[in-house]
């Protein structure tokens, strides 16, 4: 028998204190339901828009369409339309978060509603003050009875409303009906916070006996990987909470919210005392950054959890070829092999000889939707065109004239009528559409596109007048997302297209350059040829996956640095370029991308419409910081990266501070836990020194925190106020505003490093151990490292290498006998070659 099953006619709960002010944070769900929310085709109107995400209303992103103004006119200010009633399909447990985050990505306009349930016991009867916070729409229920409902649905928008309920003594039922119209990314969650009322305690019914459920939850709370990374070797899971009864474990693993690839599933027992469940070997899984859905299950209870690692091939991929010829096949033969089944890796097939039935069924199971345009159909789209204009005798015909049918079928932009939600207004994607219009009708100049109603020579027509507009904006300004590690394949997709397949000699000239100069940013920004440096938009995904990033395979390619990962957006079209259409990328750029030398690259630019952030990187053979100057002081953020370092040539010494954006572990909010920052700190960063200032809003997470992988380094220690790290001859010291917590349990343990408070100052000072000695010589030499306040609002460390450096209150740093000011910093930028050591030093 069982020990853990109680009778049918039974029930336990899950006992968890509930005081004022508290949020109720156990529940039980029903299944999510879902119903596509189709409008009547319309055009939008707007352009790309810049400044999208320097949002001025916490992080709410003001473009609505048409999907949202019909939902909103039909459900705003009404009572929910409330389906069906709770029907247990699933346990939440907090771990760590206040509130139930079931929030996605969905690729047309969904309408999602889900019940929830769980129990108050009430000490005694009384009046209670309940807050609940959604974005769309919810019902309360209390003990069967309908207290009252919220309607704002604003997406992505958190409301709150308070109800007054009565409480009788002992059990009360606590529902919950909530429901939104997903676009997208969509925030989907409620927060129930007892504000006050009798004395009480949360209850969640199990089906099992409340102890085992609880050492379920504990044995989750407390798990982790047994490694930051995977390059080779078992992956695996522990948690230092052993059950007392055996589980069974079933691993769900997927890609980030992109994939398009059915997710893996792994069933695994776990006897009870074993503290460890074996997941595979790194080279059985699929490579990039993953997240590892757990479920643990004891009799007909469930808990989940979602784990996040990055598996890199690191050990099967080897050495690159010295040749770039040799590097181009490799290529090509590793996403033809390895790659995801989407258009990308069908190119790198059809480049590399590999035609046939699987590639014409990878270009199939693409089409529909980009005839449906879901959101990122654009990313799809111009690979696609590549195979069509390039490959057409090597796919079959059948597929061809399908491919056709995709290509008249699709929305280019939103002035032609649709009821999509793809993503118009960012940089990278305006790109991508105007390229395919440009691109599509010249491949088909007499065909009629459906939604257009123009003729394919017309609409060629108007695709390069956006695509001329495009490229006028990007050379005077650059990167509207500034920076981004997921951002330069991108706009890579684009501007590689452009110059192998544009008719217009002039826009395959400007994609030249653009291309080049994309290759120079990466370059200067590189640390052994990885990217590490401020970024304007970061995912957890993109920040952790160093390895596998498609960045660290550009560099593979061009500079022979770098891994490969299965889902890549421009690297065969990169390696087709280069083989076959005479793109030259300068040599001298490998010495610059992979520093070796014994001087320091100062390199001060800007990026973005009117220079809106200005970008400080600065970077010796040992260590590599990246930074944004004087961007947005204490305002909400949305998924900017301000501070990023890498330590020796071990691309996994990473490190970047930031305030996280919500509790949940690989979320899905932006800002979330890794990506981005929550509030935006102050910053000033003088070459191998800066500061960090956090003020955060009352309502954001409790603490800052820095990503501290102290498996990778050689050396670490954390201590009170300062935690310092060695990785071959690079370290860092980090002093805090308080005592330091190590995180040792939950997914991030051995990785991250807390500092407590909404208010905190982070110092960092990084260093050479062939010049600053080994690390405790290093700590010992600037652990008096102290920020101190002076006259009209500015600051003063004194450094030991550089003396005084003083931070001025408008960005401003005065140190060496220099000033550095981000207001005079170009979009060009300028470098400059520095002693490793203080100026004057040799």
């Amino acid at each position: 028998m069982n020990m853990a099953v109680i009778s049918a006619a039974d029930i336990d709960y899950l006992r968890r204190p509930l005081g004022e002010g508290m949020p109720l944070t156990y529940w039980q769900l029903g299944a999510t339901a879902e119903a596509r929310y189709d409008v009547p085709d319309q055009p939008m109107k707007g352009e790309m828009d810049p400044f999208f995400f320097l949002t001025k209303h916490k992080n709410f992103i003001p473009h609505e369409y048409p999907c949202r103004t019909d939902f909103a006119a039909e459900r705003r200010g009404k009572r929910p339309h409330v389906a069906g009633a709770f029907s247990l399909s699933r346990f939440w447990l907090p771990f760590g978060s206040p509130r139930v985050d079931l929030s996605g990505f969905w690729f047309r306009p969904t309408v999602i509603g889900t019940w929830a349930r769980t129990m108050i016991t009430a000490k005694d009867t009384g009046c209670a003050i309940l807050r609940l916070g959604t974005c769309g729409g919810a019902v309360l229920f209390v003990n069967g009875t309908e207290i009252g409902w919220m309607a704002d649905y604003i997406r992505n928008l958190e409301a709150k409303k308070e109800f007054s309920v009565e409480l009788q003594a002992g059990e009360n039922e606590i529902e919950i009906f909530f429901d939104d119209l997903a676009e997208r990314d969509a925030r989907y969650f409620f927060q129930l916070d007892y504000v006050s009322g009798p004395e009480a305690e949360q209850a969640l019914p199990v089906p099992i006996r409340a102890a085992v459920a609880a050492e379920i939850e504990a044995a989750l709370d407390k798990m982790h990987f047994e490694r930051p990374v995977y390059r080779s070797g078992e992956v695996a899971l522990v948690t230092p909470a052993a059950l007392s009864l055996d589980a069974s474990a079933e691993v769900t693993i997927a890609g980030d919210f992109m994939s398009r690839e059915e997710p893996m599933k792994i069933l695994r027992h776990l006897q009870a005392g074993k503290t460890r469940i074996v997941v595979g070997e790194t080279d059985a899984l699929p490579s990039d950054f993953r997240h590892f859905h757990v479920d643990l299950s004891v009799g007909g209870f469930t808990a989940s959890r979602v784990f996040g690692v990055e598996i890199c091939h690191a050990e099967r991929q080897g050495k690159a070829p010295a040749n770039i010829a040799d590097r181009i096949r490799e290529a090509l033969d590793e996403i033809s092999v390895y790659g995801e089944p989407d258009n990308v890796t069908a190119l790198a097939r059809l480049g590399s000889g590999r035609f046939g039935p699987e590639t014409d069924r990878m270009i199939a199971d693409t089409l529909p939707t980009i005839m449906d345009c879901h959101d990122c159909a654009d990313f799809a789209l111009v690979p696609l065109l590549w195979c069509r204009i390039v490959y057409e005798p090597d796919i079959a015909q059948e597929v061809v004239a399908e491919i056709d049918e995709a290509i008249l079928s699709y929305r280019y932009w939103m002035d032609e009528p649709g009821n999509d939600v793809q993503w118009y207004f960012s940089e990278n994607h305006a790109l991508l559409f105007h390229t395919a219009a440009y691109l599509a009708g010249a491949l088909l100049p007499e065909a009629r596109f459906k939604r257009s109603g123009r003729f394919g020579r017309e609409q060629s027509a108007v695709g390069l007048s956006r695509v001329r507009a495009w490229l006028d904006h990007f050379e005077k300004w650059e990167m509207a997302e500034f920076n981004s590690a997921p951002y330069f394949p991108i706009d890579l997709k684009g501007l590689t297209a452009l110059f192998a397949l544009a008719p217009d000699a002039d826009i395959r000239e400007r994609a030249r350059n653009a291309i080049r100069r994309l290759v120079t940013i990466v370059a200067r920004s590189a640390h052994h040829g990885i990217l590490t440096g401020a970024q304007g938009r970061s995912y957890e995904h993109t920040l952790r996956a160093a390895g596998s990033l498609e960045l660290s395979g550009i560099a593979r390619l061009i500079w022979g640095t770098g891994n490969y990962g299965r889902r890549v957006h421009a690297l065969p079209q990169l390696a087709l370029c280069l083989r076959d259409r005479g793109l030259h990328i300068p040599p001298k750029l490998a010495a610059v991308a992979d520093w070796q030398m014994d001087q320091a690259q100062e390199w001060c630019f800007a990026q973005g419409q009117d220079r809106m952030a200005r970008l400080y990187h600065y970077k010796t053979q040992a260590y590599s910081i990246g930074t944004a100057a004087r961007y947005r002081w204490n305002e909400w953020g949305y998924q900017e990266t301000v501070l990023h370092i890498r330590l020796g040539d071990n691309p996994d010494a990473q490190l970047w501070i930031n305030h996280p954006g919500e509790t949940i572990h690989s979320g899905y909010g932006r800002p979330s836990y890794w990506g981005g920052s929550g509030s935006l700190p102050r910053l000033w960063h003088y070459r191998a020194l800066a500061v960090m200032i956090f003020e955060c809003a009352p309502e954001q997470p409790g603490f800052t925190h820095a990503w501290f992988p102290r498996q990778v380094f050689d050396a670490s220690t954390v201590s009170g106020d300062t935690a310092v790290a060695r990785s071959g001859n690079g370290l860092v010291l980090l002093k805090g505003s308080a005592p330091f917590e190590l995180v040792g349990e939950g997914p991030t343990a051995g990785n991250e490093i807390r500092l407590p408070g909404r208010k905190a100052t982070w110092i960092i000072r990084l260093g050479d151990a062939g010049r600053d000695g080994a690390e405790e010589a290093f700590a010992s030499r600037f652990a008096g490292l102290l920020l101190s306040p002076t006259e009209n609002g500015r600051l003063v460390i004194n450094d030991p290498d550089y003396g005084p450096v003083t931070f001025h209150a408008d960005g401003r740093i005065a140190a060496e006998g220099r000033v550095m000011d981000p207001a005079e910093w170009s979009v060009e930028g300028i470098v400059k070659s520095l002693p490793a050591g203080p100026i004057g030093s040799g």
